[in-house]
């Protein structure tokens, strides 16, 4: 960054009021690492369904949070229905 650039006079997100809005949406950015085959995958779905690939991200990491841990008995039945198929 060259020295003669003076800030002195910026402003912070917060007080610009398009910047402002975009950072009280209720959401976070954040800094993840996907394996690559996962983020393609995603990039490919999302590109068929004409939405993006976070807000697909998004989706899936809300609906994953929204089920239940497996219990031993839907183990168990999932088993023995794969069993079944092979």
């Amino acid at each position: 960054m060259r020295k003669e650039y003076d800030f002195s006079n910026s402003k912070r997100a917060k007080d610009v009021p398009h910047l402002s809005k975009l950072q009280n949406d209720g959401k976070t950015r954040i800094t993840i690492m996907l394996d690559n085959d996962v983020l393609t995958a995603f990039k490919e779905r999302a590109q068929a369904e004409g939405i993006g690939y976070q807000t697909l991200i998004n989706a899936a990491l809300r609906e994953a949070c929204k089920s239940k841990p497996v219990d031993e008995e839907s183990l168990r039945r999932i088993i023995r229905e794969e069993l079944k198929a092979s």
